[in-house]
């Protein structure tokens, strides 16, 4: 198996992702994630460096201004996510394959950076009222961030056929056995 290929998942909220790449990061031993950056407030179920890193938006801007990112997005209102290089970096020169986790957008900026060498994954549902209904059980956010995630997910869902694969996450089980083959054939190319 080759190393330095990256996998990236993304999907409007509440479409499943995370749960899909921790999946992914279990079955694949060669896969490391890709701790993304943002500046929104820590979830109560989320520690700073293993889920993201947590900064001010200073620093962040700082970053930017560095170049210290391969791509970043303002995601919500005031809230910034973004990609470290010296993230990538260092888990290429550990001759890791690398997955991310990403917001729609970062995710189409992740493909054009790595190009052949990515594998650009969208998780979609086939109901809206799908993903208000997840995000109101997830119980993380309140009903006017909920309404905001839903607003971001129609647009998001626009931009699909941007990916090169859309797998269909209605059914948890069928959508992990879709990315178990899908996953298994770019990761042995």
């Amino acid at each position: 198996m080759s190393y330095g290929k990256v996998i990236i998942v993304c999907a409007p909220s509440g479409a499943g992702k995370s749960t899909i790449v921790k999946y992914l990061l279990k079955t694949f031993r060669s896969l490391s994630f890709s701790v993304s950056v943002t500046t929104r407030e820590i979830r109560s179920n989320e520690v700073n460096g293993k889920d993201y890193y947590f900064f001010t938006k200073e620093k962040f801007k700082k970053l930017i201004n560095q170049e210290k990112l391969i791509e970043w997005q303002e995601v919500y209102h005031g809230d910034f996510k973004g990609t470290l290089k010296s993230e990538v970096e260092s888990l290429i020169l550990k001759k890791r394959n690398i997955i991310f986790d990403v917001d729609v957008q970062g995710g189409i900026s992740l493909k054009k950076y790595f190009n052949n060498l990515g594998l650009s994954i969208f998780i979609d549902v086939s109901d809206i009222n799908i993903l208000k209904e997840r995000l109101e059980i997830r119980g993380t956010d309140s009903s006017k961030a909920i309404k905001e995630r839903i607003f971001k997910a129609r647009e998001e869902i626009k931009l699909k056929n941007n990916f090169d694969c859309i797998v269909l996450n209605d059914d948890l089980n069928n959508a992990l056995n879709k990315l178990k083959i899908t996953v298994n054939n770019f990761l042995n190319i």
